[in-house]
Formats: structure tokens, C-alpha cells, sequence
């Protein structure tokens, strides 16, 4: 059975999730919410944001990992009263700060386990145990044709929830996920060039292969660059987690960029000495952004500021037919929204740099 659903990014997810919490708070809508998506889209990342960006506690339950009675709890007989009483699990949430209760693998779990569930997506109770108003449920699953293990979910269990899939976007996982995240330049570099290797779980599938790239591959890429140094076990490592073809390709752009890319020398450098430092190729300029954005701190965003400014003025690149102006716009998006999120936007109002940046573009009749 098909999810006739909106299908939408991740970023976008989170966006409706928060507004959903939103109209919770308000006592307008106390929904229970599902994410349908192939593995490793980042389903279970997506839920771990929502917690963060709301401040609350999550509960993570695997339902594949649990029984009925898990969820239930454990009776014993209380003997005063002549009647038999329910413990209830620690697992569920029983806390009047907000919390979020994640019903994770959903539809990877067993069929004898789905009445149980009913009463937490609809009357938000299992038992005589009901959940704090502040508790949002979302629960998030696999689909029966992502190649997973996966039960079609019946109209009982369906007509609880309000349902949305959750496709990857290149575009939106490099300026929502990779940089919040901390993903290695490298990697973040790759995914803006070759944004149809972000995910290939349906072209692995039909070509009958175990191994494909995924929004959490990456992560793990990332993760990977950052600690093994020695380059041939990691091209082997990193070939187990996306696949021989993507990771030889991709280990091309990793060499080309340790060998050019170099984010401190920039930033330490007085702006006259720069020029010689700018990176020759589309994939190291693209390195250079993320990088410049991962590694600003306070103290150096007035220097990163006159990088990305400085970039499009650079003659010698010019001639290359690179898109230096794209690039540095880009940039900019990426570097404002880390500062506002740090609060460090004054530095942008006091940088002669970015001045005259916005002042050309305002000329040439740009926003």
C-alpha cells in the first residue's frame, strides 16, 4: 500500500514538525506525526534536531526491540486493595517539561505490537498511564518497497497518524545539515558537486547491490575523514560504507582538496598575502566555503568575511570561467545564517569588507 502523503526534504520536515509543536503548545493540535523514508535518509537525525531546537527531552523507542508488555508494563497485586496494578514503564515519558516521545522503526515492528501502540498515537495513553500534554509523538518507519524490513501499515494504525515522506535533498542537507553538523569539507564539497550521489538507494536496489549512499553514509564518511588519517584504510572504509564507484570518485576530490585547502593559513594571513592561498579548482573553492564556514569562529569572522568578499575580485581565477560570484553569494548565505545563529551579526555590520561587498551587488542590481 503506497503513502499518499506530501513528500518533502528533511528541512522542510523539521519546519512543519516545529510548527506542529507550535500549535501543540497553543492547544490547537495535539497530532501524532509519521515519517516515512528510505534508510538512512535521517529520520532518527531529523527527530534529534526537532529536540534540541524545542528544548526537550527525547525518548527514543525502538519498537523492534520491545514487546507488548514493554510498553504496558508489569502488573503486580496489590494486595490491600485486592486488585491487580500496572507498573508503568520508565520509558514513556511522565515529566512536566517538554519531551518528546520518538516511536522509531514503526512499521519494522511486529504486528502483535500495533494495538498497543494505537492507544499512545490517538488517546495518548497505554493503560491507565496517559502522557503530559507537553509530550509530541512522532513516529518514523521505513516502507515496504525501500528494500527494508517493513510491514504495510493497516488503516487502523494509518488514520492516527498525520503521515509525511521524507525524501533526500542534496541542496537542502548541505545548508540545513552538513554545516550545523560539523561534516567534513570534503564531504560537504562532494555532495555540492554530485548532489545525485547524496542518496542511491533506489539505483542500488535495481542493480541488486547491498551498499548505497545515504544522507547517514555520508555522516559516517565525514566522521571517517576526521579520524583515520592513514589514506588507504580509509579509501577502504569508506568504500564499505558508500560503495567502491562513489568512494574512488570521491577520494579524487578528498586528495585534491588535503593538498590545497588550507582554511587556518587563510584566515591567519593578512588580506594583502591571500591572493596566492584562493583555490584553482570548482571542487577546492567549494571545499574552501564549507571549510570557512565550519571552522569561523567569533574572533575570526571578520577574516572569513574578507575572504568571501575578496573571492570574486581574484583577476587570476577570473579567467578560469569559475563561478566566483555564485560561490561567494553562497558563502555569504552559509557564513550569515552561522552568525545568526551564533550571534555574532554585528560583525557583519562592522566589516568594511562586507560593505562594500553588498554595495557592488546592490549596483549591479542584485539582492
Amino acid at each position: 500500500m503506497s503513502v499518499n502523503a506530501a513528500t518533502i526534504s528533511a528541512g522542510e520536515t523539521l519546519r512543519v514538525l516545529e510548527a506542529g509543536w507550535a500549535a501543540q503548545v497553543a492547544g490547537g493540535l495535539t497530532a501524532s506525526w509519521m515519517l516515512h523514508g528510505r534508510p538512512g535518509v535521517g529520520k532518527t537525525e531529523l527527530v534529534q534536531s526537532l529536540a534540541q531546537k524545542i528544548g526537550a527531552e527525547l525518548y527514543d523507542l525502538r519498537l523492534t526491540t520491545i514487546e507488548p508488555q514493554d510498553l504496558r508494563g508489569l502488573p503486580y497485586f496489590d494486595h490491600a486493595r485486592a486488585r491487580t496494578v500496572w507498573y508503568r514503564p520508565e520509558d514513556l515519558p511522565d515529566t512536566e517539561a517538554p519531551a518528546i516521545l520518538f516511536l522509531d522503526e514503526l512499521t519494522a515492528a511486529a504486528p502483535a505490537l500495533q494495538p498497543t501502540v494505537y492507544g499512545l498515537l490517538q488517546e495518548r495513553r497505554v493503560g491507565r498511564h496517559s502522557l503530559p500534554a507537553n509530550v509530541m509523538i512522532v513516529a518514523a518507519g521505513n516502507r515496504v518497497e525501500d528494500g527494508a524490513i517493513a510491514y504495510d501499515m493497516g488503516t487502523a494504525l494509518s488514520d492516527r497518524l498525520i503521515h509525511m515522506i521524507v525524501q533526500a535533498n542534496a541542496d537542502d542537507w548541505v545548508r540545513n545539515y552538513a554545516i550545523p553538523a560539523g561534516i567534513h569539507p570534503s564531504v560537504a564539497a562532494f555532495i555540492r558537486t554530485r548532489p545525485d550521489l547524496l542518496e542511491t538507494t533506489e539505483e542500488s536496489l535495481r542493480r541488486g547491490q547491498m551498499i548505497a549512499c545515504t544522507p547517514r553514509s555520508w555522516t559516517w564518511v565525514s566522521r571517517i575523514m576526521a579520524a583515520v588519517p592513514d589514506r588507504g584504510l580509509r579509501q577502504v572504509m569508506i568504500a564499505g560504507t558508500v560503495g567502491s564507484a562513489p568512494a574512488a570518485e570521491f577520494a579524487l576530490l578528498a586528495d585534491e582538496i588535503a593538498a590545497t585547502v588550507q582554511i587556518g593559513q587563510m584566515l591567519e594571513a593578512l588580506r594583502g598575502e591571500r591572493a596566492r592561498l584562493y583555490l584553482r579548482t570548482l571542487h577546492g573553492l567549494t571545499a574552501l566555503v564549507y571549510g570557512l564556514v565550519g571552522a569561523v569562529t567569533r574572533e575570526s569572522l571578520p577574516a572569513a568575511i574578507e575572504i568571501l568578499a575578496d573571492l570574486r575580485g581574484q583577476g587570476s581565477l577570473a579567467q578560469t570561467g569559475l563561478p566566483l560570484s555564485e560561490l561567494a553569494s553562497f558563502g555569504f548565505e552559509l557564513l550569515i545564517g552561522r552568525a545568526f545563529e551564533k550571534g555574532w551579526e554585528e560583525a557583519f555590520a562592522t566589516s568594511e569588507a562586507y560593505a562594500a561587498y553588498a554595495a557592488e551587488r546592490r549596483s549591479a542590481g542584485l539582492p
